[in-house]
């Protein structure tokens, strides 16, 4: 290891068991649950939905909408969709409500470590 290597730990270890105990902590674990669960829980019945769909009303996803395109097509490409849409969502959620708390809690640590 040369000299102008940074070190690989920090000089002191804040107190972990602390920080997760402290309400900001708290407080952005109950957020960030409050957005993931319902949303997963939300993108799983739409992708099974579509599963179930796909394997049991086959004359229902084989209706032509335009041209070629049928029904299970367009299902099969809203689910892309629909990815891209909850990731724009976590981004502003976060944005929003995760990232003032994480900071304020990177800020407590970072100053207490210094």
């Amino acid at each position: 290891m040369s000299a102008t290597e940074p070190p690989t730990h920090p000089p002191e270890s804040p107190a972990w068991a602390e920080i997760h105990a402290s309400e900001d902590f708290q407080r952005l674990r109950s957020r960030l649950r409050r957005f993931v669960f319902p949303m997963t829980a939300l993108f799983l019945v739409w992708y099974l939905l579509y599963v179930v769909l796909a394997d049991y009303a086959h004359d229902f996803m084989s209706v032509k909408v335009v041209g070629n395109i049928n029904v299970g097509l367009v299902l099969g490409l809203l689910q892309f969709v629909s990815t891209f849409a909850i990731t724009g969502l976590y981004v502003r959620y976060a944005n929003r409500k995760l990232d003032p708390i994480a900071d304020r809690i990177r800020h407590d640590v970072e100053g207490e470590a210094s």
